[in-house]
């Protein structure tokens, strides 16, 4: 089974052969190879033969980190939100593995919002103007969105995120009102392009989980722990209807120990592998300053969780079945 294979198949919720794994971003690419992706402030700079060059050595540590670490899927994040670097992806993995972009700042977020207090008065005093931004956003994402598919992308991941780890940013009610409608329309507008909508927050987004759903997205990222998102309890809330990605807890993949790593990440496996649905990663990206034997030792922990299913498995399948007509008189 191909990456690619691997990754539709748990999104139509049925189970592949094992539970398909990437991370949105992995920045330890000197520790692990002695390579370094380009300056991110390079890229605004830069002529068409250093651009050319830049994508080509993006690619050649891509390469690296699909084949090392056996990813089914590569959100291409450098270049961000460029068709080039989709372009490029697809010729470097051709239908292996799934090939996407990233593309943010698509609605009001936390990290796009610099005057708290302006913002307040805003929501309660002139929601048009919300309304306006939130519009804005929108045509300015489907402009980003638009290229990227023509370019190949196989899935488009929308960042924004809109809750802390107390909740979120705004109340219930009005994130369906100056949000979801939002989002929506972005997420509708990358299915009827044919590609696969992702979305992510961190924090804890359970208050909005019914809003989630409601988008029609293929898939929520982060499933924040650290915020208190229990998998298990998501993924019943969830099956069926919005497959999950993340949830191995990021600080303890900082800091360790190795229990506790094993513990997060064999409690994703657990409560979420089973029916498909699910994709094992961490609950945001590999990071920089994340030791890199932590994320590998994870993987670790993942490789034994497969072997240990897969050779359950045969054992059932090799069992001998009992004869319905032995006790037959």
């Amino acid at each position: 089974m191909t990456g690619k294979e691997r990754m539709l198949k748990t999104l139509r919720f049925e189970e592949p052969d094992r539970p398909p794994h990437f991370e949105v971003m992995f920045e330890l690419e000197k520790e692990a190879f002695g390579l370094e992706f380009p300056d991110r402030n390079a890229w605004k700079s830069c002529s068409a033969s250093e651009k050319s060059a830049m994508i080509n050595s993006c690619m050649t540590i891509y390469e690296k980190i699909v084949e090392r670490y056996s990813w089914d899927a590569l959100a291409v994040f450098w270049p961000w939100s460029d068709p080039d670097g989709v372009i490029a992806a697809k010729k470097t993995f051709g239908e292996d593995i799934l090939i996407g972009s990233i593309v943010g700042n698509t609605i009001w977020s936390i990290e796009n919002i610099s005057d708290w207090t302006e913002f307040s008065i805003m929501l309660m005093e002139q929601p048009e103007q919300i309304h306006a931004v939130a519009e804005q956003k929108t045509q300015a994402a489907l402009a980003t969105i638009d290229p990227l598919i023509d370019a190949g992308a196989d899935f488009i991941h929308l960042v924004n995120d809109v809750a802390f780890n107390a909740g979120p940013f705004i109340s219930p009610a009005q994130f369906s009102e100056f949000i979801t409608p939002y989002l929506a329309r972005q997420v509708a507008h990358i299915r009827q392009r044919g590609a696969i909508p992702f979305v992510h927050s961190d924090g804890n987004i359970t208050p909005l989980l019914d809003d989630y759903l409601s988008l029609g997205a293929a898939c929520f990222q982060s499933v924040d722990p650290m915020a208190g998102m229990d998998i298990a309890e998501t993924k019943k809330h969830c099956h069926g209807k919005m497959a999950l990605m993340g949830n191995v807890q990021c600080d303890i993949l900082q800091e360790g120990p190795d229990e506790a790593i094993r513990e997060s990440a064999l409690y994703c496996l657990e409560h979420a592998a089973a029916g498909g649905g699910y994709i094992f990663s961490t609950s945001n990206t590999i990071y920089p300053g994340m030791p890199l034997r932590n994320y590998e030792y994870m993987l670790e922990v993942f490789h034994e969780f497969n072997v240990k299913k897969n050779n359950h498995e045969k054992c059932r399948a090799a069992k001998p079945q009992p004869n319905s007509t032995t006790n037959q008189h």
